[in-house]
């Protein structure tokens, strides 16, 4: 009969926490994990053992006289049998005092991880690896976190989680860039009866008529980008979030891209504190003040001919910018942003009321003709974290904007419709979940965001 008990170590560790780990203080317990260093000293040996439940190693105290546990070398998978010893006079808390160990996985002379240190970009070349180092191991468990309590979020407000497809004959940016999907690139219309089917970038239009009948929706997964832009902050592959919903207007978009954006992050926090230390040690020595901002203060909300003046006025007083033709028009780029978030306003602002001509044919045109309900959320380090808008509801001014776009209205029709039968007013967001992670976790590359990234000219496996 096994009299023993299987834990986890965060289950010890949240044991130590509450005070309870005394309660089974001497008792024999069963733990599996890949080992992180093996050190004998004399008699004794110590394992640093991890599960990947947390950030935590537990170290296990060995007789080292059995050579087979002497020799286990980093990466070597084990599962232990021993009591649990509470050491409040050592650095840990508590260890595990092995009655058993057998080696379960061994690694072989060649396996990529050593005890040195490797760089990310080395990393990036055995992705099926990375997440047993420190930082992956970390970041992807923040990741599974974040995406956690972005459920919960929605939840808990009344939103229902809507499947958009991931293969669509609709572009909802417009601009092109898509990737193709043929069953036959000689009959490519043979499979869908349709010519032009690709991944989707987006699933905003699908979700828009489950909004006007749940009120309250969203849509969580996959996206796909052709563009070739080769940067830190771009994927071709990535996740979205995007909440649709009903009798909203821009303001209310800002409110709850606000109000979730500091929930997840809140809560995330308070789940992953260990991996949290962790990239503030190692990655980012500003994050954890920087994170505790950006959950406690407001958001300043900026209109795009504010922001404007703003860099006009750092231009005359002889700021350099690559870019400083500050004509009503001007996308923003990187640098614009950097120095609107870091310099003017010292924090994430919402940019607001963008001109019409750089944004989507769908966003709500306002009463000056000239500028879109359009809202971006620009924070520190990351540059755009979320873009949203309230939709144009009214039928004449959305078609109008497409012939103006020449678009295809046909393929459109059945989008345009929604504004014919029982149209109302709503309003929506998107938020690229890569660089929510980057937010996080302080990690300057979107390609240590992603187990496995896809990226333009960077696809391994």
């Amino acid at each position: 009969m096994d009299l023993t008990e299987k834990y986890t170590i965060r289950d010890l560790c949240l044991k130590e926490k509450a005070g309870t780990l005394k309660d089974i203080d001497g008792e024999t317990i069963d733990l599996g994990g890949f080992v992180k260093s093996n050190r004998s000293m004399g008699q004794v040996g110590f394992l640093s053992l991890n599960d990947g439940s947390c950030y935590t190693n537990i170290q296990v105290v060995y007789d080292a006289s059995d050579k087979k546990i002497e020799a286990l070398r980093l990466g070597c998978s084990v599962t232990v049998e021993g009591k649990i010893h509470l050491t409040p006079e050592a650095k840990q808390p508590f260890e595990l005092k092995a009655e058993r160990i057998e080696l379960v996985g061994g690694v072989s002379e060649d396996f990529p991880l050593q005890k040195k240190k490797a760089t990310f970009e080395y990393l990036r070349t055995i992705p099926q690896w990375r997440m047993k180092t420190n930082t992956f191991n970390a970041v992807f468990r923040v990741r599974s976190t974040l995406a956690y309590y972005i459920h919960q979020y929605f939840f808990e407000h009344g939103f229902y989680w809507i499947h958009t497809p991931i293969l669509t004959a609709n572009d909802c940016e417009g601009e092109g860039q898509t990737f193709q999907v043929y069953a036959d690139v000689k009959k490519p219309a043979e499979y869908f009866n349709k010519d032009n089917v690709h991944l989707t970038v987006s699933g905003q239009l699908h979700v828009e008529p489950f909004a006007l009948t749940y009120g309250k929706v969203y849509t969580f997964g996959p996206t796909f980008r052709a563009e070739k832009s080769n940067t830190t902050r771009h994927a071709a592959e990535f996740w979205m979030i995007e909440p649709e919903f009903s009798f909203a207007h821009l303001s209310d978009d800002c409110d709850l891209m606000e109000d979730f954006l500091k929930y997840v992050v809140s809560k995330t926090m308070e789940r992953c504190p260990d991996d949290i230390a962790f990239f503030q040690e190692r990655i980012d020595k500003g994050l954890i003040d920087r994170l505790d901002e950006f959950v406690k203060k407001p958001f300043r909300r900026v209109t795009y001919t504010e922001a404007l003046e703003k860099l006009e006025e750092a231009k005359k007083q002889g700021h350099h910018f690559e870019v400083d033709d500050f004509s009503f028009g001007l996308d923003f780029g990187s640098e614009h942003e950097k120095y609107l978030t870091e310099v003017v306003y010292k924090g994430p602002i919402f940019l607001t009321d963008y001109p019409k001509e750089i944004k989507a044919f769908y966003m709500k045109q306002n009463d000056d003709g000239k500028t879109v309900a359009a809202v971006d959320l620009l924070v520190p380090g990351i540059g755009e974290l979320c873009g949203g808008s309230e939709r144009e509801c009214d039928y004449d001014k959305l078609l109008s904007r497409m012939n103006e776009l020449h678009m295809n209205i046909d393929a459109y029709r059945w989008y345009l419709d929604l504004r014919r039968n029982g149209s109302i007013p709503h309003s929506g967001f998107g938020l690229g979940f890569e660089r929510l992670v980057m937010l996080v976790t302080g990690m300057q590359n979107i390609r240590d965001t992603l187990p496995y990234p896809r990226c333009y000219k960077d696809m391994l496996f």
